[in-house]
């Protein structure tokens, strides 16, 4: 898939990074113990950040995904977090993320973790469903 082409058929006003190079992905994997999902690491190879009007981020540069899950991780040690790659935010202060079990992402699936209650769901079946309900306003936090 190409996904600047699916992301800009979605939306006109999204606005694109550079693609993320070899290291920056290594980066993340490195730092958060946890091989990218397939289709994310194609969209970092086309873009290093996914943006919106007014800064909204439909997906966080590799940095940011690293800064977040380090600061979330960090500051919740005993709790669900751990078993999360987040690499976007709902702006209310809700994560997007890939379930991690047994330090691998199994699943396309694609939840939000709440950070008033620490409680997760499922909200798109994969990346693709969950960038499309997000950008088009169709999905529910």
């Amino acid at each position: 898939m190409k996904w600047r082409e699916f992301i800009s058929s979605i939306s006109k006003e999204s606005q694109f990074k550079p693609p993320a190079n070899e290291s920056d992905i290594s980066a993340v994997e490195d730092t958060l113990k946890v091989e990218l999902p397939w289709r994310l690491a194609q969209i970092y190879n086309e873009t290093n950040g996914v943006y919106g009007d007014y800064g909204i981020s439909f997906i966080w540069s590799t940095e940011q995904m690293i800064r977040e899950n380090v600061f979330w991780r960090t500051a919740h040690q005993h709790s669900d977090v751990n078993s999360l790659l987040f690499f976007t935010d709902a702006g209310n202060g809700d994560l997007f993320g890939y379930l991690i079990e047994n330090d691998t992402i199994r699943s396309e699936d694609i939840h939000i973790w709440n950070h008033e209650n620490g409680g997760r769901r499922i909200v798109a079946a994969s990346l693709e469903k969950f960038l499309k309900g997000w950008i088009m306003g169709e999905l529910n936090v």
